[in-house]
């Protein structure tokens, strides 16, 4: 069974590599028929034999008239599929434990898309309808059980519009994956200060602070408008804001080493204090095995953190 499941992963590889995104055609679209077409072909079978050997016209014509009905819907399934766009869409980053959000967006052109369903079975899937000359996008959702990448694998598109009696079909790769973060765990950690034991508390400046006037700079967009120097701006010296600092103390420091527990405790309580220390304003460094981050207070320092302490001792 294995040996058959990665042949037909091979063969599906070769003939809808991944993507970022994938247009349907009649090379990546299969269809079959449902369990209701197999009973509406067994019931067009029996009529069939009893209008042979009753010879009754109006059992041939119910007969070949449901035959029809059977071969258009063929038709009619594959092209409520045919032609859509599926495009894979910004995935941000979660805990462990939590659910994943792997949004998709559907894209119709010229005509409308109905009752599409998409996820990853033995998930159930998630509905939806795509505009004529518009798009949808949808979000799936995937359980992160564990930090690294989570990788859902391909995904199931399928229709089985207008009429139930077959189902059409694409497993798209997407390259779809979600950066899954350390669960937090809280816990007192030994913090390691960057300076010496002697040093004085609050000799470290903190730019865009309150405390002390620092002089005028350019403007930069995300800067408070109160500070803006009006005075100066009308004497024809561009957009100036008043520039402040604050005072702290010595910089900490995040170790792996001293952290007691084992590998998944140690990096989710390191998760919790950086979430922490991120939040009360406090610059803060990072040491891992192999990768040292120094002492910053930021969204980037904080997101650079979290993903090495997802990523650490994860294979590529």
């Amino acid at each position: 069974m294995s040996l058959w499941r990665a042949r037909w992963q091979r063969w599906l590889d070769r003939r809808i590599p991944a993507q970022s995104e994938v247009r349907l055609n009649q090379r990546r679209i299969f269809i079959i028929p449902t369990r209701q077409g197999l009973g509406f072909l067994l019931l067009i079978a029996l009529l069939l034999i009893g209008a042979i050997n009753y010879q009754n016209n109006l059992a041939y014509f119910l007969t070949f008239w449901l035959l029809s009905l059977f071969l258009v819907a063929i038709l009619h399934t594959y092209r409520s599929l045919s032609g859509l766009l599926v495009r894979r869409q910004v995935s941000v980053p979660v805990f462990a434990g939590e659910e994943a959000c792997l949004p998709v967006e559907l894209v119709g052109e010229r005509r409308a898309y109905q009752a599409l369903a998409l996820g990853w079975p033995p998930q159930p899937l998630q509905m939806a309808d795509v505009p004529a000359n518009g798009s949808t996008q949808v979000e799936l959702f995937a359980h992160a059980s564990q930090r690294g990448w989570l990788v859902p694998g391909r995904l199931r598109v399928e229709t089985r519009f207008p009429l139930g009696l077959f189902v059409a079909w694409s497993w798209l790769d997407l390259d779809q994956r979600v950066l899954v973060y350390p669960a937090p765990q809280a816990g007192d950690l030994p913090l390691a200060d960057a300076g010496s034991q002697d040093d004085d508390e609050g000799v470290r400046v903190i730019p865009g602070g309150v405390d002390d006037y620092q002089g005028l700079r350019s403007y930069q967009p995300g800067d408070n408008k109160r500070r803006l120097h009006w005075k100066a701006f009308s004497r024809g010296q561009g957009l100036l804001v008043k520039d402040f600092a604050g005072l702290a103390g010595r910089d900490i420091w995040l170790d792996f080493a001293q952290v007691g527990g084992g590998v998944e405790q140690r990096l989710s309580r390191l998760t919790h204090a950086v979430l922490s220390l991120y939040a009360q304003s406090q610059p803060f460094g990072l040491r891992l095995p192999g990768l040292e981050l120094a002492p910053e207070c930021s969204a980037a320092h904080r997101d650079a953190c979290l993903r090495a302490l997802a990523l650490y001792g994860v294979k590529a």
